[in-house]
């Protein structure tokens, strides 16, 4: 009878609420450790004590960190849980973090789909280039095409030459460069035009810098920018278009330089 009048009405043992809660005693004497939940109190007996509102608590912490909060972010995110205010605020806070999961999870789901298409056109497995195209699609940027028809002498030396950052900020440009040409043909201006041939001169100091001036590399990786039959069909006149008027503005460029 001592025994059980030593824990007063309303609390409950750390294995109790480890049980109620799935989770192991360990686990709640180490969030103890990390200053996330502490007991309410102790019993006469020496036991740690937890109430219901420390398990409210521990439901906060739980799902924070099957949501992927770090165990620091997640003793920022926790409030007081004293008033209705302080729920609404913590299940906004999760709804929202829910809602930007969900979309992760989407934009994932997107990825794989993109990367499925791509694999199912290939003739042959290359592991490598299939890291390459589920790097890209993971930038979410969307000229994976580029690398799908890309020389594998280029792909080795783009592996080496770039580090995360720069591939994706190389691929960027070259969607931008893609761009800026449709554009400028849009508005029809001529390659052989100044505006023409200043746009000429970025696109080639880009494929220099980006194959260390190889003429090997070049050739190669100008080869492998024709290789559009399998783009998908919405993409197939602008890239047509973009790459002619390209070409037709670096064959001036080179025709005046020479």
């Amino acid at each position: 009878m001592e025994k059980h009048r030593a824990i007063p009405d309303g609390y409950m043992k750390v294995g109790e609420l480890a049980k109620k809660m799935g989770v192991t005693v360990r686990t709640l004497q180490y969030y103890d450790k990390e200053g996330l939940l502490s007991p309410s109190t102790e019993s006469e007996g020496g036991f740690r004590l937890y109430t219901d509102k420390d398990m409210v608590k521990l439901i906060q912490i739980v799902t924070m960190k099957q949501l992927g909060f770090s165990l620091n972010g997640i003793k920022q995110r926790l409030v007081s849980l004293d008033t209705p205010a302080d729920m609404v605020h913590v299940l906004t806070e999760h709804e929202a973090s829910i809602r930007e999961k969900i979309e992760t999870l989407s934009e994932s789901l997107q990825a794989i789909g993109a990367l499925k298409a791509e694999v199912i056109q290939m003739k042959t497995m290359d592991f490598k280039k299939y890291a390459d195209i589920l790097i890209c699609l993971q930038m979410k940027d969307e000229n994976y095409w580029v690398i799908k028809h890309m020389d594998e002498d280029v792909m080795e030396h783009f592996r080496n030459y770039f580090d995360e950052d720069s591939a994706s900020a190389f691929l960027e440009k070259l969607g931008r460069l893609g761009a800026e040409a449709a554009q400028l043909h849009r508005e029809g201006v001529s390659p052989e035009s100044e505006k023409g041939q200043i746009f000429a001169k970025v696109v080639w100091e880009t494929i220099q810098v980006a194959t260390n001036g190889d003429a090997t590399l070049i050739s190669k990786f100008a080869e492998s920018l024709e290789k559009i039959e399998s783009l998908a069909e919405e993409q197939r006149e602008t890239v047509t278009t973009s790459h002619d008027f390209i070409r037709a503005a670096l064959d001036a460029y080179f025709g005046r330089k020479v």
